[in-house]
C-alpha cells in the first residue's frame, strides 16, 4: 500500500506552472548549434593549415635543403614561420636586454673606464662568450629542451619526470620554482626602467629629466600597468608584434657591434677561456669574484627560455637561438672594442654609470636605440609574464598551489592567462619600483634568486640523466655545471644586503605558500574516503522513499574533483545525512575534467541503476567556458527524454527559467580542522594556512559559473584521528533542606 501522504499528493490537481511568459533573467541556454563562431573559425584555420602541409609534403623535395625541409616539417620539434615569430618575441626578451646594462655593470666594478685595461676587457669578453655557450647554449637549449613533460618545460615539467625516484626532489623543485616567481616580480621593474632610463642619455631630453627626478619612475609605471593589462589577449598576438620587434632589436644589436668593432677583429682572441680564467684570479680584476655576478647577467634570460618552451614549440627555438647567440656575441664584443679605443678618453673619465651600449652609438642612432630598448625591456618582461603563468598553472598540477581561474586566449593549451597570478605580478612589481626607484639599485637584487632556479634545475636534470643509465654523463654535467652556478651564487650573494634580501623574502613567501599547500593536501587525501554503490545506495534508497521528511530541493547537486564514475565521495554522503537529511528527488554527484583539445563537449552518466542517483562527468576542452549549471539542465533534460530520469516540473519562477526542471541547489563542500585532531602542528598550520590561501584566491563559485544560483558552501570537518579525551567524574547532588539551594559535594564528602 502506498502511504497516506503519498496517496493524498496523487490526488491532488497539480497546478499549471506560473513562470513568467518573457526571460527576466537571461540566464545563459544551450545553443541548437553544435559548435561557437570561435570554434568553426578554429577548425576552418585549421583545416587549411592541414590542407597546406598536406600539399607541401606531397611534392617531391629539390636537393638536399628540400629534404631538410620536409624533415622539419615531419619532424616533433617542427619549425613554422609564424612560430617562430612568436618565438623571438616570447622568449627572447630577457636574455636580449642583457646588453643594456651588463658591461655598465662591469666598468661601475672595475671603477671607471680609466681603471679599465686590455686584460680585464678580454678577460670579461671571455667569460661572458664562455657563460652564454655553457649555460644558456649547452644547458639549456641542448640538453634541458630535450628533456620535457609534454612538451612543457621549466622547472616544475622537470620534476614530474623524476618525483617517483625520490622524495627529497620535492625540495629543490619547489625552492627553484619559488626563485623563478620571486625573479619574475623583478624583471619588469629592472628591464624597463633600465631601458626608460636611457631617455637621459638624449641631448634633447637631458634638461627635462634633470628637472623632474622622478619622471623616470612615472613613465616606468605606465609602460607596466600597459603591458600587464594587455595580458589578457594571449602571448600569440602579442608575441608575433613582439616578434618583429625582437628581430629588429637583434639585428641592430648586431650591425651596432660590428660596425663598433671597426675592423679591429682583435677582440675576438677572448674567444680562449684561458684570458677568462685568467682574468678572474689577477690583480686586473678589481671586483674580485664579484665579476661572476656582473657575467651572470649575460645569462638570466636561460630559464625563461626553458619555461616558455610549452609556448612555441622547442624546435622554432632551435631554429631562432644561432641568430640570437651571434647577435648578442657580436654586441658584447663591440662593446668591448670601444671600451678599448676610449680607455684613455679623459672626456669619459669619472662619469658616473657609464653605459657602453648607449656611449658606443652615434647621437642621431642613439634616438632610435633608446626606443627600441624600451620595447626590448617590455619584451624581457613578458618572457617572465608568461613564464610565471605556465609555471603557476604547473605548480597547480602538482597541488602546491590554489586551483586558480585559467584562461586560454590562443589556439593552444600552453598559451595561457591567470587574472589572479598577472594581478599579484603587476601589484608586486609596482611595490619593487616604489622601494628601489631606479635600475641600478634594483639590479642590487636583480639575478640572486634565479641563481638558485639554476643550481635546482641542474639538481634535477642529473637525476633524469643518471636514472636513463646515462651516469658517466651525469656525473660530468653536475660537478661542470654546479661548480659554475654556485660560483654565480656567491658572487651574487655580495648583493645581498644592497637589495638582494628582497628578491629571497619573495623566494621564501612563495616556497611558504607552496609547501604548505602540499603538506595541507597530503593531509586531506590521508583522510579521504570513498564508498562503492553497495554502501551508499541502501540508505539513499531509504531517505529517498521517507516521505516524512520535506524534499530540501528537486536536485540536489555536488561538485567534486574525484572523476571516478563508480564511487562517492564520503563527504558528499555525510552532507546528505549530516544534521537534518537533504532529501532530493535526485542526488547528483558532478565533476568536471578539462581536455588537451581545445573544443571538447562530452559528457557521462553513471545511476547505479537507481532513478535518484546520478554520477556525471563532464569533459570540457580548455577553451570551453565551464558552465556547469548550463550543461547540468542539457543533461538533465536529455535523461528525462530518455526515461532515465523522472519527469520534474517548476512550478514558481527561479534563476534559470526553465519550467520542465524542478528546483536545483547547489552544494560544494570544504573542509574544516577539528580543534581536537590529533595532529602535528606542522600539519595544522599548513591546513590552516591552505584554507586561507583557498579564500583569499577566490571561490570555486565563480570557476563553474554557479554564481547567479546561489550555492550552498558546506564546511565539514576533517575526519583525521582525534586525541582521547579525560572521562568526566560524576559527583553527588545535596539539596538543603528548603530546596533553595544546592550544594555540591564530592562522593567521599
Amino acid at each position: 500500500m502506498k502511504p497516506a501522504a503519498e496517496e493524498k499528493v496523487s490526488h491532488e490537481v497539480v497546478p499549471e506552472s506560473i513562470l513568467p511568459s518573457e526571460s527576466i533573467t537571461k540566464a545563459p541556454k544551450v545553443s541548437k548549434q553544435g559548435r561557437t563562431r570561435e570554434e568553426k573559425a578554429a577548425m576552418k584555420r585549421a583545416r587549411k593549415e592541414a590542407m597546406r602541409e598536406a600539399t607541401l609534403l606531397a611534392k617531391k623535395p629539390r636537393g638536399p635543403f628540400g629534404r631538410l625541409l620536409r624533415r622539419a616539417r615531419q619532424s616533433p620539434d617542427k619549425i613554422t614561420f609564424g612560430m617562430a615569430l612568436v618565438a623571438l618575441g616570447v622568449v627572447y626578451g630577457d636574455i636580449g636586454t642583457s646588453p643594456l646594462y651588463m658591461s655598465q655593470t662591469f666598468l661601475t666594478g672595475q671603477g671607471g673606464l680609466e681603471n679599465t685595461n686590455r686584460p680585464a676587457v678580454l678577460g670579461m669578453l671571455s667569460l661572458v662568450f664562455w657563460s652564454i655557450t655553457l649555460i644558456t647554449t649547452v644547458k639549456y637549449v641542448l640538453i634541458a629542451m630535450r628533456i620535457d613533460n609534454k612538451g612543457e618545460g621549466g622547472i616544475f615539467a622537470l620534476y614530474s619526470l623524476v618525483r617517483r625516484r625520490a622524495r627529497w626532489l620535492v625540495i629543490p623543485a619547489m625552492l627553484g620554482g619559488a626563485a623563478f616567481l620571486a625573479d619574475s616580480v623583478l624583471t619588469p621593474a629592472v628591464s624597463i626602467s633600465s631601458a626608460v632610463e636611457g631617455l637621459k642619455t638624449l641631448p634633447m631630453l637631458k634638461s627635462v629629466f634633470s628637472d623632474n627626478e622622478n619622471l623616470t619612475l612615472m613613465i616606468t609605471v605606465v609602460v607596466i600597468l600597459v603591458l600587464f593589462s594587455v595580458q589578457s589577449r594571449g602571448t600569440e598576438r602579442i608575441g608575433k608584434v613582439f616578434g618583429i620587434t625582437v628581430m629588429i632589436w637583434f639585428g641592430f644589436l648586431a650591425i651596432a657591434g660590428i660596425v663598433n668593432l671597426n675592423n679591429d677583429w682583435s677582440v675576438f682572441a677572448a674567444l680562449n677561456p684561458w684570458y677568462g680564467v685568467q682574468f678572474l684570479f689577477s690583480h686586473n680584476n678589481v671586483a674580485g669574484l664579484a665579476i661572476m655576478g656582473t657575467v651572470f647577467l649575460s645569462t638570466t634570460g636561460a630559464e625563461a627560455l626553458y619555461s616558455d618552451m610549452g609556448h612555441v614549440g622547442r624546435g622554432n627555438i632551435y631554429a631562432t637561438w644561432p641568430f640570437i647567440k651571434v647577435a648578442l656575441v657580436l654586441n658584447y664584443f663591440g662593446q668591448g672594442a670601444w671600451m678599448l679605443r676610449n680607455q684613455n678618453n679623459k672626456e669619459l673619465h669619472g662619469v658616473a654609470n657609464l653605459n657602453p651600449f648607449f656611449q658606443m652609438l652615434n647621437p642621431s642612432v642613439r634616438y632610435a636605440a633608446v626606443v627600441l630598448s624600451v620595447a626590448a625591456g617590455v619584451i624581457a618582461s613578458q618572457a617572465l609574464i608568461t613564464g610565471a603563468f605556465t609555471m603557476v598553472s604547473e605548480a597547480t598540477g602538482l597541488n602546491w598551489m590554489p586551483h586558480l581561474q585559467v584562461r586560454y586566449p590562443a589556439r593552444t593549451r600552453g598559451q595561457l592567462y591567470i587574472p589572479v597570478v598577472n594581478l599579484v605580478l603587476c601589484s608586486a612589481t609596482l611595490i619593487v619600483l616604489a622601494l628601489f626607484r631606479d635600475s641600478e639599485h634594483i639590479a642590487a637584487a636583480y639575478g640572486l634568486a634565479l641563481t638558485i632556479t639554476m643550481i635546482t634545475t641542474t639538481v634535477l636534470l642529473a637525476v633524469y640523466i643518471w636514472f636513463k643509465h646515462r651516469h658517466v654523463l651525469a656525473i660530468i654535467f653536475t660537478t661542470v655545471f654546479l661548480a659554475i652556478q654556485t660560483l654565480f651564487f656567491l658572487a651574487s650573494m655580495s648583493k645581498f644586503l644592497h637589495g638582494g634580501w628582497f628578491t629571497m623574502l619573495l623566494t621564501i613567501a612563495i616556497l611558504f605558500v607552496m609547501y604548505t599547500w602540499d603538506e595541507g593536501t597530503r593531509v586531506e587525501r590521508s583522510q579521504r574516503r570513498h564508498m562503492n554503490p553497495k554502501e551508499f545506495i541502501p540508505a539513499l534508497d531509504m531517505l529517498h522513499k521517507d516521505f516524512r521528511i520535506p524534499y530540501f530541493a528537486d536536485n540536489l547537486v555536488y561538485l567534486t574533483s574525484d572523476t571516478e564514475m563508480g564511487r562517492l565521495d564520503t563527504d558528499i554522503f555525510f552532507s546528505i545525512f549530516a544534521d537534518h537529511p537533504k532529501r532530493a528527488r535526485a542526488w547528483w554527484s558532478v565533476s568536471v575534467q578539462t581536455t588537451d583539445d581545445p573544443f571538447t563537449r562530452e559528457y557521462s552518466v553513471e545511476n547505479f541503476d537507481t532513478s535518484y542517483m546520478y554520477r556525471v562527468k563532464i569533459r570540457l576542452g580548455f577553451k570551453v567556458d565551464p558552465n556547469v549549471a548550463t550543461y547540468l539542465h542539457q543533461i538533465m533534460h536529455e535523461l528525462i527524454d530518455s526515461g532515465e530520469l523522472p519527469k520534474q516540473t517548476s512550478l514558481y519562477p527561479k534563476v534559470d527559467e526553465d519550467p520542465q526542471i524542478g528546483t536545483i541547489k547547489y552544494v560544494l563542500v570544504h573542509k574544516a580542522l577539528m580543534p581536537e585532531s590529533k595532529i602535528t602542528t606542522s600539519g595544522a598550520i599548513s591546513l590552516q594556512v591552505k584554507y586561507a590561501i583557498r579564500h583569499v584566491a577566490g571561490s570555486p563559485v565563480k570557476w563553474f559559473g554557479l554564481a547567479p544560483y546561489n550555492p550552498l558552501i558546506e564546511f565539514q570537518p576533517l575526519f583525521v584521528s582525534t586525541r582521547p579525551v579525560p572521562r568526566l567524574k560524576r559527583i553527588a547532588l545535596r539539596r538543603s533542606r528548603h530546596h533553595s539551594s544546592t550544594i555540591w559535594r564530592t562522593p567521599k564528602e
